[in-house]
């Protein structure tokens, strides 16, 4: 494999804001992303008021990883057979049915635990069938400068709304009830299928023709005989198993803090991610791509272990924001290089794959912490996990990470 990426200026954190195209779709889904953890919140709130099982609680979280597995992958082969804008305008479509329903049973007291789960897992179907189809339009929305900046701050609005959403999802059930939140949920949709419905996408460069067995097909060989998308892969998963202790365990960290201050953590959180998108340019234009995802996975090593250890507000704040800006470092490496590892007829396909990776790894390494935090207590878990991360890193000198961003096509032709 190559060595890693060209050090070269790199655009602005902010450069992608210019964009109106990115602008745009950027607020809109960051109040889609605040509408969506208002749903998380609300659906485990009322399963508890349902049903005091801890299976049944267990299970909300259980229907929403679900789809990832099960149609993750077709879903990435269907993305690259048809119009991208098209079919995004059909799965948000689905996400609104899906959660006005939901809200509206919730509303007439006729949700069951399974009722619950049902939706639950059809809200989960559409957002996993909308991901690999999501991630492949950022090229077609901002130039080929912007699009490294443009991933990161696409995760930091997904961080911002992780710390707001849980937050008003609250407020908004203690008020009125989580029938009302699954209602903001359904409405939060309507502004990225307003820009979808006026996005004037160009017109197709490639577009492959044939059924979704094929084209799966064809992207698992792309897959087996591509060295750079073999090596994005095992570093996501590397990353993701390990990475997925702090996310999984903070609920019992910030317990003696009370809701409030598991909220603010999470704001924490999310300001951290706002914080290391600011900074990943500079450190992207000074230092390789490998070079910055070993200094941010350090980082996060010793701040998940930190976290299992500290017992003050103020501190564990710093802790998760020290956490954020390491997360969103890695994350918008890795998100880059598996944007670029793949041609752009390819490109749903190869994302689908990295997302049923890394969203796959975070699921499987959650449980798989949570049940050795059980055995063994949170803070050795914890410690546990810094470990696993800086064993990952001996994945570095045979999988190093690239971004072909000089060289990359969009799917679409320009006009």
């Amino acid at each position: 494999m190559t060595g890693s990426l060209r050090r070269r200026p790199m655009a602005s954190a902010w450069a992608p804001m210019h964009e109106p195209l990115f602008r745009s779709l950027w607020i809109a889904a960051v109040i889609s992303y605040t509408g969506t953890w208002m749903q998380n919140v609300g659906a485990g709130w009322l399963m508890t008021k349902l049903t005091m099982s801890p299976l049944m609680v267990s299970l909300v979280t259980a229907a929403t990883t679900l789809p990832v597995f099960l149609v993750m992958l077709p879903a990435g082969a269907l993305a690259d057979l048809v119009d991208r804008r098209r079919f995004l305008l059909i799965t948000q479509s689905w996400m609104v049915a899906a959660s006005a329903v939901l809200g509206i049973l919730t509303l007439l007291k006729v949700v069951t635990p399974w009722t619950l789960l049902a939706f639950t897992f059809l809200l989960g179907l559409g957002a996993v069938t909308n991901d690999p189809a999501w991630q492949a339009i950022t090229p077609e929305i901002v130039c080929a400068e912007n699009h490294a900046p443009a991933v990161a701050l696409n995760s930091v609005g997904f961080n911002v709304a992780r710390a707001v959403g849980p937050a008003m999802g609250g407020l908004v059930i203690a008020a009125a009830g989580s029938g009302w939140a699954f209602l903001l949920n359904a409405a939060s949709f309507f502004g990225v299928i307003f820009f979808l419905y006026r996005w004037k996408r160009p017109h197709f460069e490639h577009l492959e023709t044939g059924r979704v067995g094929d084209a799966l097909l064809a992207g698992l060989c792309y897959v087996r005989g591509a060295a750079v998308v073999r090596s994005v892969l095992i570093r996501t998963v590397a990353f993701s198993l390990a990475a997925s202790s702090l996310p999984a365990l903070l609920p019992i960290i910030a317990q003696p803090h009370g809701a409030t201050g598991y909220g603010l953590l999470l704001g924490s959180f999310g300001f951290g991610a706002l914080a290391g998108a600011t900074v990943l340019p500079r450190m992207r234009s000074r230092f390789s791509v490998d070079g910055v995802v070993v200094f941010a996975i350090l980082l996060f090593a010793a701040m998940t272990f930190a976290a299992g250890r500290t017992q003050s507000f103020g501190w564990l704040s710093l802790v998760l924001f020290a956490s954020g800006t390491a997360w969103i470092a890695i994350l918008a490496c890795l998100n880059v290089a598996a944007q670029t590892m793949s041609p752009s007829f390819l490109r749903a396909r190869a994302l689908s794959m990295y997302l049923l990776v890394l969203q796959g790894g975070m699921a499987l390494g959650a449980t798989a912490w949570g049940g050795l935090a059980t055995w063994v207590g949170v803070p050795q878990a914890l410690l546990f996990s810094a470990l696993a991360l800086m064993a990952g890193l001996v994945t570095v000198p045979r999988h190093r990470l690239t971004s072909r961003e000089l060289e990359f096509t969009p799917s679409v032709v320009r006009e």
